[in-house]
Order: C-alpha cells, then sequence, then structure tokens
C-alpha cells in the first residue's frame, strides 16, 4: 500500500519546512525508519524518516523548496503500484502553497485547496508517461484536465523568472509532472521562428527591420556616481523567519522595562585565572560568561519571582532553573539550554556551553536542547559591545544582556582606581516582575558576581 511522505513537525514550534536535500532519490528502494532528507526547521537542520517500505516513486518537492507542516512531498510505493491519485493531489495542493506557506492542512495532512486541488471533487487522474519514449520531446505538456499545469514549485519560480510558458514545456517528472530540470532545458534550447508577418495591403511590401525588432527597452537608471542602481534579494531562511515573527510578538504585546547595573568584575578575572590553572591539564578552560550564567541561576534560585513566566490570567513560578543563552549562527541566532543551572559547577556549565554552541552553529540541535528555557542570557561583550538591551523571549519573563568588561577608573574606598567593569541590562516583562523585583534581582547578581564564593553558598 503507498504511503504519503509528510512535511512532518521537527520542532515543537515548525510551521514549514525546506528541504536542504534529499538522501533518498526517485526509484531508490526504502524501508521504513530510512532518512528520506534533510529538513531545516526554524531552528536546526532535521532527519525526515520514512513511515513505509518500498520504493521512493515520487519526489514532490525540490532541494530549496519550502511546505507547510502536514503537506505531502513524497510518496513511497511498490513498483507496479498506481500512485497517480496520489500525485495528482500532491500537485494540487503543491500549487496553492508554492507562495504561500500558511494553507491550512486537510484531516489527511495534505494542504487542502479548495479553488484548484478538487479538494471537494474527485481526484485528477494523470495517464503514466510512456517510459518507452527516450526523446523528452515526445512528451505531452504536464496539463491537467482543468487546464492547470503540474509543476514543481521550484520549476514554477525558475519558469517565471526565465519567462516561460509552462503549459509549452514537457515534464519528465511523475506523471508528466514538470520539474527544474525541464525547465533548465527549455531555458537552454533557442525560441522558436516567429510566425511570419502578415502581408501589408499594398503588393510586394515587405516590412522593414525596424517594424519587426523588439521595442526598445526603458532606459536603466543611473546614479549620481553614474553606475546603474541595484539590489540582492537574500531568501529568508526558516530560522530568519521564525526570529522576524517570534520577536514581533514579543515586543509587541509584551510591556518591556529595562534595569542596568555595572559590575566589578576583578574578583571573576582572578577566580577565573585560579580556576582554569587548576583544569587546563584536563582540557576545560572556563569563561567569564560561565560565571555570569552560574551566578544567574543561583540568583534565579533565590528570586522566583524572576524565573518565571506569564500565562493568561496567571503568572507561573518554575521549580527549576534552566537557562538559555544565546549563540549567534549563520542565519540569526539560537538558545541552546543549560538545564538546573543553578545546581551545575563552572566546568560542567563550561563543557554544555560549548558543546551546544557548536552543534547550534552546525545546525545539528535537539528540540529538547533549544527549548524549555525558564531565562536568558545575551552576550555581546566579545564584540566590544559595552551596553546594549535584548529583547525578551516569550513566554520568559526577563533576559539578561551582558556588556563587555572595560578597565575604568572609578572611584574605591574615597581613592581613584583603575578597576575591570561590566554592565548587565536586564529586560523585564512588566506583567510578571515589578522595577523593585528587577532590581534585587541584580543586586543578588552583582553580589554574587563581585564575590564568586557567594555562587557555591
Amino acid at each position: 500500500m503507498a504511503t504519503k511522505v509528510h512535511m512532518e513537525a521537527l520542532s515543537p514550534t515548525m510551521e514549514e519546512g525546506q528541504i536542504v536535500k534529499w538522501v533518498k532519490a526517485e526509484g531508490d528502494e526504502v524501508s521504513s525508519g530510512d532518512i528520506l532528507a534533510e529538513i531545516e526547521t526554524d531552528k536546526a537542520t532535521m532527519e525526515l524518516v520514512a513511515r513505509g517500505d518500498g520504493i521512493l516513486r515520487a519526489v514532490l518537492l525540490d532541494a530549496g523548496d519550502t511546505a507547510p507542516v502536514g503537506a505531502v512531498i513524497g510518496v513511497i510505493a511498490e513498483a507496479d503500484e498506481d500512485i497517480d491519485d496520489l500525485v495528482g493531489d500532491a500537485g494540487g495542493a503543491e500549487a496553492a502553497t508554492a507562495d504561500s506557506a500558511g494553507a491550512p492542512a486537510d484531516s489527511d495532512g495534505a494542504v487542502s485547496d479548495g479553488a484548484e486541488s478538487g479538494a471537494d471533487g474527485p481526484a485528477e487522474h494523470t495517464p503514466e508517461p510512456d517510459n518507452s519514449k527516450s526523446d523528452r520531446d515526445m512528451e505531452a505538456p504536464a496539463a491537467t484536465g482543468s487546464g492547470r499545469v503540474k509543476a514543481s514549485p521550484l520549476a514554477r519560480r525558475l519558469a517565471e523568472e526565465a519567462g516561460i510558458d509552462l503549459s509549452a514545456v514537457s515534464g519528465s517528472g511523475p506523471g508528466g509532472r514538470i520539474v527544474k530540470a525541464d525547465v533548465e532545458e527549455a531555458a537552454a534550447s533557442p525560441p522558436a521562428p516567429a510566425a511570419p508577418l502578415a502581408a501589408a495591403a499594398t503588393p510586394n511590401t515587405q516590412p522593414t527591420a525596424r517594424e519587426v525588432s523588439r521595442p526598445t527597452p526603458p532606459p536603466a537608471v543611473w546614479s549620481d556616481a553614474g553606475a546603474t542602481e541595484g539590489f540582492e534579494d537574500v531568501k529568508v531562511s526558516q530560522m530568519r523567519k521564525t526570529i522576524a515573527r517570534r520577536l514581533t510578538e514579543s515586543l509587541s504585546p509584551v510591556p518591556h522595562f529595562f534595569l542596568t547595573i555595572e559590575v566589578d568584575m576583578a574578583r571573576v578575572m582572578e577566580a577565573r585565572k585560579s580556576v582554569n590553572a587548576a583544569v587546563e591539564k584536563d582540557g576545560d578552560r572556563v569563561s567569564v560568561n560561565d560565571f555570569v550564567l552560574r551566578a544567574t541561576g543561583a540568583a534565579l534560585r533565590k528570586h522566583p519571582a524572576c524565573n518565571a513566566a506569564w500565562h493568561d490570567d496567571t503568572i507561573r513560578r518554575f521549580d527549576h532553573v534552566h537557562v538559555g543563552v544565546a549563540v549567534a549562527v549563520e542565519d540569526g541566532l539560537i538558545t541552546p539550554v543549560i538545564r538546573h543551572a543553578d545546581r551545575k559547577g563552572l566546568v560542567q556549565i563550561s563543557r554544555e556551553v560549548k558543546e551546544l554552541a557548536g552543534r547550534a552553529r552546525e545546525k545539528r540541535l535537539k528540540p529538547e536542547e533549544y527549548t524549555g528555557s525558564t531565562f536568558s542570557i545575551s552576550n555581546l561583550g566579545m564584540f566590544g559591545i559595552r551596553e546594549f538591551t535584548a529583547i525578551i523571549n516569550p513566554p520568559e519573563a526577563g533576559i539578561l544582556a551582558v556588556g563587555a568588561i572595560e578597565e575604568i577608573p572609578v572611584v574605591v574606598d574615597g581613592e581613584l582606581a583603575v578597576r575591570p567593569r561590566m554592565r548587565v541590562t536586564m529586560s523585564c516583562d512588566h506583567r510578571v516582575i515589578d522595577g523593585a523585583t528587577g532590581a534585587q534581582f541584580l543586586q543578588t547578581l552583582r553580589a554574587m558576581l563581585e564575590e564568586p564564593a557567594a555562587i557555591l553558598i
């Protein structure tokens, strides 16, 4: 029995996925559990596995294309099994979602399109192509009975960019479906000769060269510098789409306010040297950020009102302290989570941060490794940023923005001295955290950083 390959929800917040590459190709034998493709979600690149046995008879989404969760992107079936109806149904849904990833899914998981896909009527039936024909010019164009051309989203986009009429292109995909290679071949082929112009009313009068030439294109727009103006549209990744959506959701409805403190980091710098001298023989090395993370976990344990989230008509205070650490990656940022940060030592925190950050940059994090944080930290100190504010990651109620450590002149015990100072700004959700509550938390955090031994108390 044929098995539909759906775009699965491979992360808790995934709404659509993008094919990075197909590990299996059309015609390959597959078994349940085999890796079919690599899918870029909103957070990482995940593996899509087969849910049935047989042959991958149809690949309905090209590498680089996206589809909403639930959409049919392939078909697994036996070699002699008729899959025309499945391919036809999926093709109709694809056409509807090629330009919009938000279409609703029907009960079978395929994207519904009542206007074109025939969701309310019988599925379209496209005859199997005659495999005995080797000349692709002999194949019929991939039009369905309703006149709609069957083509992959990538093929449609390429055809539109090249100005190619898909109704005149022969499809080599399943059921005559037009794929990327068909459009590329059509673009590379010389155009058909133009039909002869009708003779003018005067006998023996031929059109002049000017009359049959193409219209003169509009003049280019020139800048003051004498060069043509232009731009580049950069395709948005699934991660960047999610960042844009979630931060908009955060900044708009969440009432942010900000509290800033300045911390004397002299004791932390001394403690870091001592700790590294003791652990470097084992290949470990702790950073200033590891101290900040450990102190934040301990301070949240003492101030549970800041380790909380807004839930409609309740405030949820967590018994556990899971701290998210913002990590910059190629397409944006992601926050791997250090679970039970209040219970772990510096070396263990350091190891986990390095391991998670490395896999985050490779897009290999598991969903449980970047979800479930109760508070977050963003550190831009290594870039020389002295002070900044961060946007809260819902549903959390707070995030710390950590700046660079600078040697600055300050007054200590009535005398001028140069000390290493660091600014920390806390973004607070005012629905959960009041000004005094946030200030008390920051007082505790500063005390722990200015006397690192307090972290262990």
